[in-house]
């Protein structure tokens, strides 16, 4: 039997058997590489979830949670008119050219009454709406200019008004003052309130076809602030003379 067995593993051709064993040998490896490549690939993927997980964690952790604020930029300005500084509120600055900081010439505001705040931007006024658009008059305008050393406003109501008013006054409401300006005069058509405590000096224009408004004066250092206000407001005339007291003194930082 032995002897059978030898034959005939000998008479398998020498060339076959060595190629048989060479398939083997391959079939072998391959098998191993397929199994290290899924044993890589499986560590890749888990190293690539570890590393996503991780940069999710810090994102999350690194984010903010804060909401963005809408304004473009700050709530107040801080605004150098006839070397003298004011901080406006931005939202309040009607001319668009002259929203920006540093020093300026002359600055043109307006403010609700009478929460005081800047007021809402206005609609935009068409055909089909123009009736609507017409409101009352809701907020008090002010200007700040550079006065160049021209004459305060409280010395030209005392020696400068006095030639241009009829000699009689009419007492007006709660405490308030009238003198009408005399006609031919340069400023006809208009009356002056005055009162004290909260003091208050107007140069208000008389109701016509257009309602009538008032203009009050006063220096703040090398700056002048003109209050525009509708003239019926008179009838509150103390709540419209603190108003502007609080506006100046929120400008400005001290009481004129």
């Amino acid at each position: 039997m032995a002897y059978l067995t030898l034959i005939r593993t000998s008479s398998v051709p020498q060339p076959r058997l060595t190629a048989m064993r060479y398939l083997a040998i391959a079939q072998n490896i391959a098998r191993k590489a397929r199994k290290d490549l899924r044993g890589h690939s499986l560590a890749m993927l888990v190293a690539c979830a570890i590393a996503a997980g991780a940069a999710g964690l810090v994102a999350y952790l690194l984010w903010p949670t804060w909401e963005a604020d809408a304004a473009s930029g700050p709530a107040r300005l801080p605004v150098s008119i006839g070397s003298t500084l004011f901080n406006v509120p931005a939202a309040s600055i009607r001319m668009k050219i002259q929203h920006r900081s540093g020093p300026q010439e002359r600055v043109d505001l307006s403010f609700a009454f009478p929460s005081l705040e800047p007021p809402e931007a206005p609609r935009r006024v068409s055909a089909a709406n123009v009736d609507e658009a017409m409101q009352p008059i809701d907020r008090i305008f002010l200007s700040i200019a550079a006065h160049h050393d021209s004459m305060a406003p409280d010395m030209r109501v005392r020696t400068v008004f006095p030639r241009y008013l009829e000699q009689a006054s009419t007492a007006a409401d709660d405490g308030l003052t009238m003198r009408a300006f005399r006609d031919n005069s340069p400023y006809s058509g208009e009356d002056l309130f005055y009162a004290t405590a909260p003091n208050l000096t107007a140069r208000c224009t008389r109701e016509r076809a257009t309602p009538g408004m008032c203009l009050s004066e006063r220096r703040v250092e090398g700056a002048d602030l003109t209050f525009r206000f509708p003239r019926s407001w008179l009838a509150q005339w103390r709540p419209v003379a603190e108003a502007m007291d609080r506006l100046t003194q929120q400008l400005h930082g001290s009481k004129s």
